[in-house]
């Protein structure tokens, strides 16, 4: 199984960026999947983006589509999502997933996330 640490969260004004890291241990040799989850204060998780083992192929929910960018470092068993023109509705404790699965599947393996506030 593969162990997720995520870092980079914070308070950051509207309009600002963040750059999260997501870092990965254990049975990282056996390519897998990323995906970025996101749980506001309140309402259900809610899915963010994902990216295969390969980089070939990412995607993104229509409600970050063009801020957030998703992509990882394989050499450094890291994952990241730069989020740009944040808004105070992407408030939330930000999640990253690993499956050795689909990436649009489910995901099985999980990190404690990371606070992320918009606020001015």
């Amino acid at each position: 199984q593969v162990q997720l640490v995520e870092s980079g969260g914070g308070l950051v004004q509207p309009g600002g960026s963040l750059r999260l890291a997501c870092a990965a241990s254990g049975r990282t040799f056996t390519p897998y999947a990323i995906g970025w989850f996101r749980r506001a204060p309140g309402k259900e998780r809610e899915f963010v983006t994902a990216i295969t083992w390969s980089s070939s192929s990412t995607y993104y929910a229509d409600s970050v589509k063009g801020r957030f960018i998703i992509s990882r470092d394989n050499t450094k068993n890291t994952g990241y999502l730069q989020m740009n023109n944040l808004k105070p509705e992407d408030t939330a404790v930000y999640l990253c997933a690993a499956t050795y699965k689909n990436y649009l599947g489910g995901y099985d393996y999980w990190g404690q996330g990371t606070q992320v506030t918009v606020a001015s």
